[in-house]
């Protein structure tokens, strides 16, 4: 027969273990509705839809260089200068959109494979992927970067640019945790986050909480606690017009 210490320890254990299963419920809850509103803001701009936006946002240089292709310049991170995909690499490409398409992979011939919370970014990239090269391409998945569809221990390098600024650090401690399960033990992460300090950066965030989705403008000094918490050791990095580029590598 169990002590009652015995039995009120384990009743302890039980309230903790619900306690914490309804905190990371109400946090997955959250994180759909955030997902729900980036994966509808990409879907319209690959769709070519419009964006209802006001005048007063409209009469913004920031936004003038987005109507003009401008922007997409200055908000894309070149992550081949800091690594470059190797011949048969296996790599993961988190947040993907149409990347397969207008990356050079073909030249690095390493192997793609991508996850997306865009069904247009997924279809489009599923469809056409093959066409382009059927060796290099093995498909996408659609689901979020905390949530990676993918086996431990799968890829020689992961990478997710242009979207750590629509989810808060609670979000990209899970994201760092998942991409670390599906990394081999040396491989490395390339990721990027809006530099908070560039003077672009803050107009760049008004222009696309307009479009739908907010932007969580951040510290580095924030980044820094995140990347100890999750063991994350920086290698590289370089800054660009609004974000800045990491390449890391993880503690086992």
């Amino acid at each position: 027969m169990a002590r009652p210490s015995d039995r009120s320890s384990s009743a302890q254990n039980l309230s903790s273990f619900l306690a914490n299963s309804e905190a990371m419920h109400q946090r997955s809850d959250h994180w759909n509705v955030t997902l729900q509103a980036v994966a509808q803001r990409f879907d319209q701009e690959f769709k070519g839809q419009p964006f209802e936006l006001p005048d007063e946002v409209k009469a913004m240089p920031v936004y003038q260089e987005w109507k003009a292709g401008l922007l997409a310049a200055k908000a894309a991170s070149p992550f081949w200068d800091l690594v470059k995909p190797r011949k048969q690499q296996r790599c993961l490409d988190i947040g993907c959109g149409v990347s397969f398409l207008i990356y050079p992979w073909r030249e690095w011939e390493a192997l793609f494979f991508g996850q997306d919370i865009s069904t247009v970014a997924r279809d489009t990239l599923n469809s056409r992927g093959p066409q382009l090269n059927s060796k290099l391409f093995k498909g996408v998945k659609l689901g979020g970067a905390h949530a990676l569809q993918y086996e431990e221990d799968q890829f020689d390098m992961a990478i997710a640019t242009g979207f750590s600024c629509y989810y808060s650090l609670d979000y990209w401690t899970a994201v760092m945790q998942d991409v670390k399960r599906v990394l081999k033990p040396d491989g490395v992460f390339v990721f990027d986050i809006v530099d908070a300090e560039l003077p672009a950066a803050e107009n760049w965030a008004i222009l696309e909480t307009y479009m739908g989705t907010e932007v969580f403008l951040e510290g580095y000094n924030h980044w820094r606690q995140l990347f100890e918490t999750t063991g994350a050791e920086v290698v590289k990095q370089k800054s660009g017009d609004i974000f800045r580029l990491f390449q890391v590598r993880f503690k086992r």
